[in-house]
């Protein structure tokens, strides 16, 4: 069976990114939301010790965020970042269904072994988030670029809670500040980027998901309300 035609697949190709549509069944999705409710509280049967967790800022700047360390930092729903759910049983399996697969076997080869450099959760928490300035996904201590990105939403993803946006075709770029070790651009590069072209909204309902290029420019704001 093929999920994806090519179509769809020539459409991810020019603008760097391609709503999946639902992937996830009401039941499913509902044990996602609790799982990852209860890692945040703390009463989850991980190894938190091996998990990366970062508390949410109190001030909605990005630097001002918590430290991103391994290991539980208390029991509240106020984290902006947990990594390493590929540790959770729940998560894994979500992560391993045929969609994923094909989708790196297309990206990766048919034979190329997969590996997840990062299975995370990100957060915002009510009436608080953090601003993630502009950037493209890639790490300079790696030998080479992971390529695609799924994120999936477990709940409403809209413009006015601070959703993903875009800048569309964006990957064909290519890299826009190879020095940054994470990929940020300046804040000069972000007004030029900015006033020569249109910003795209992700919004997802619970349960979509989207396909992204690493390398597509995006960002997303706090959330909070003004």
């Amino acid at each position: 069976m093929t999920f994806l035609s090519d179509e769809q697949w020539r459409q991810y190709e020019r603008d760097g990114y391609l709503k999946l549509g639902m992937v996830l069944k009401d039941a499913d999705l509902a044990a996602l939301q609790e799982r990852i409710n209860r890692i945040m509280q703390g009463t989850a049967d991980v190894d938190y010790d091996r998990m990366l967790m970062q508390l949410d800022s109190a001030t909605g700047k990005y630097n001002d965020a918590g430290e991103q360390s391994r290991g539980w930092k208390g029991a509240t729903l106020a984290y902006r970042k947990i990594q390493d759910l590929e540790l959770d049983p729940l998560f894994l399996g979500y992560m391993e269904q045929p969609l994923f697969r094909e989708i790196c076997a297309r990206v990766y080869g048919l034979e190329t072994p997969i590996a997840a450099f990062r299975a995370m959760f990100m957060n915002k928490p009510a009436n608080q988030g953090t601003w993630l300035p502009w950037h493209q996904d890639r790490w300079s201590h790696l030998d080479r670029d992971p390529l695609i990105t799924v994120w999936t939403a477990l709940d409403p993803a809209t413009r006015e809670n601070g959703c993903v946006q875009i800048i569309e075709g964006s990957h064909r770029f290519e890299l826009l500040n190879p020095e940054h070790p994470s990929g940020f651009v300046s804040e000069e590069q972000a007004e030029r980027l900015l006033s020569e072209h249109p910003v795209v909204y992700l919004e997802l309902e619970p349960g979509e998901a989207v396909l992204l290029h690493n390398w597509l420019l995006h960002a997303c704001e706090s959330g909070r309300a003004p």
